[in-house]
């Protein structure tokens, strides 16, 4: 299967379409991926999204001028057709108070950076000594204990996110699968990360098709080996090569 019509295609951000960075304001986009992923959004004819757990806001930052459909924070917010819903920081009372005691917790850590998303908060510790990292760590599984249910730790690399317990990528993914464009194609999703293997899971039982980058073992079907393989790939379906995702490796 080829035929653009039949695809929509899903992809995250740090670590799949850009390099990931010491801090998360540190990442580069090449200069060929935005113009490359509106002529692949144009000949999908729209079905291409950012599902990403980075903030709609940041994404736009990172590819201007472009606004693409996004599922920011894990699927806390979404834009489709501009319009967007959801990420507000006021309905999350217990959070924002949380995040505040985190970030004073964590002032005197070398190198332990607070990622404050509004609905999420992410503590970072890529930079950190093997101490400060373990009390980074020590501290954000803390705070997830003390929300409770509402919401869920998640680990990815040399991170932990606390995000609401009914946001995933896998939730995000199916939500905008429900609507136009999307509505009726088979979706190919591409992540790097442990965040993005409960997307993964949810793609592979709707029948769409999984791609892992980097190579750590995973669920997804298929697997490319850096954000430069993501961009070429893009870039190659941009241009009019078949979109056929059989072509890529097995993970």
């Amino acid at each position: 299967m080829s035929d653009s019509d039949d695809f929509a295609v899903f992809l995250d951000f740090d670590g799949t379409l850009a390099e990931l960075a010491p801090t998360p304001d540190a990442v580069q986009v090449d200069p060929t991926l935005v113009p490359n992923l509106e002529s692949l959004k144009a000949r999908l004819g729209g079905a291409l999204a950012i599902v990403t757990g980075r903030p709609v806001s940041v994404i736009d930052v990172f590819l201007a001028p472009s606004r693409f459909d996004c599922a920011g924070l894990h699927g806390v917010e979404r834009r489709v057709d501009g319009q967007l819903s959801g990420g507000r920081p006021e309905d999350h009372p217990d959070l924002r108070a949380g995040v505040e005691r985190l970030k004073a917790e964590t002032a005197s850590l070398d190198k332990v950076l607070i990622e404050d998303k509004g609905a999420s908060v992410a503590v970072h510790w890529r930079l950190a000594n093997a101490r400060d990292t373990q009390t980074a760590e020590a501290l954000v599984r803390a705070l997830a204990t003390e929300l409770g249910a509402a919401y869920r730790l998640q680990l990815g690399k040399a991170v932990g996110e606390i995000v609401p317990a009914s946001a995933t990528k896998g939730h995000a993914i199916r939500a905008l699968m429900e609507k136009p464009p999307y509505a009726g194609r088979r979706a190919i999703f591409f992540g790097d990360d442990k965040t993005d293997e409960l997307a993964f899971e949810a793609v592979n039982a709707d029948g769409g098709v999984s791609v892992r980058i980097g190579d750590e073992d995973t669920i997804a079907a298929l697997r490319l080996a850096a954000p430069a393989d993501v961009r070429a790939l893009i870039a190659s379906w941009a241009d009019g090569a078949p979109i056929d995702p059989a072509a890529l490796p097995a993970a």
